[in-house]
Parts: C-alpha cells; sequence; structure tokens
C-alpha cells in the first residue's frame, strides 16, 4: 500500500557546503510539505545501523565514515505519491547522469558525495523515519 510520506536527509557534504536552504527550497518548490525536519549528527553506531543493509558491500566503511563526518538534516516529507516523486526529484545516485533540475544534479559531486538520501520504499520510508525520528517528533 503506497503512503504519502518519504524520509530524506541532506548529507554531511550538502551541509558542508551550505546547501541546506537550496535543497529545502526545492522540496517544498516541488510540492512536498515537511513535517518533521532536524539538524543531527550520526554516531558511528547510528551510521553503521542505519546502513546495515550495506554492511557486506566493499564500501560500507566509506559510507559510514563519510556519513558520520559531520551533521545532516532528517527530514520526513510528505505528498501524494511521495516515495516515487521524490526519488525523481532527487535524481540519479550518480550527479552526472542525474537529470536536468533534479537535487542531485544541482548539488552533488560524485556518486559517493551525492548530497541527499531518499527513501527508495514505501517500507523503508517507514522505517528510516522511525530511525531518526520519535513519534512525538512526527507531525
Amino acid at each position: 500500500m503506497a503512503t504519502n510520506r518519504t524520509f530524506t536527509m541532506i548529507k554531511p557534504d550538502a551541509v558542508e557546503k551550505g546547501h541546506i536552504g537550496g535543497i529545502l527550497s526545492m522540496i517544498t518548490e516541488a510540492g512536498f510539505r515537511i513535517v518533521s525536519l532536524k539538524l543531527t549528527q550520526l554516531t558511528l553506531a547510528d551510521a553503521q545501523a542505519f546502513y546495515a543493509v550495506h554492511k557486506e558491500r566493499p564500501f560500507f566503511g566509506e559510507l559510514v565514515e563519510f556519513m558520520t563526518r559531520g551533521p545532516i538534516v532528517a527530514a520526513i516529507l510528505e505528498k501524494e505519491n511521495a516515495v516515487e516523486d521524490f526519488r525523481a526529484l532527487i535524481g540519479a545516485t550518480n550527479p552526472a547522469d542525474a537529470a536536468e533540475g533534479t537535487i542531485r544534479k544541482k548539488y552533488a559531486t560524485s556518486v559517493g558525495e551525492n548530497a541527499v538520501h531518499g527513501s527508495d520504499s514505501d517500507e523503508n520510508a517507514a522505517i528510516e523515519s522511525n530511525f531518526h525520528f520519535a513519534g512525538r517528533e512526527q507531525f
């Protein structure tokens, strides 16, 4: 069953470069409503748990190191068809392959430093949202 919510993180690279405002503007201009938002930093244990699905992949250590190097902005977004529409808004993982007008085309610099995360399914959106936000933080 499709839901109308998705989860995103503005990753450390985009936070470091001062792109929080620009990315949030693109999100709201695309019709998403921000229902939860916070600036936070993942601990080593947080990043390992959040990306546990990738723990056997060769890039896991590099991913965890990257995601813990600085603050992130975590957000829950609401819109009809949220997951699919947000995946379209962020663009391809590789910014060189991302369509014009996408967040990654505008703000990402590489496959590894691709500015934003977006949930890939309704199920993962719920899991990821609950990982980062307590129930009382979800509006």
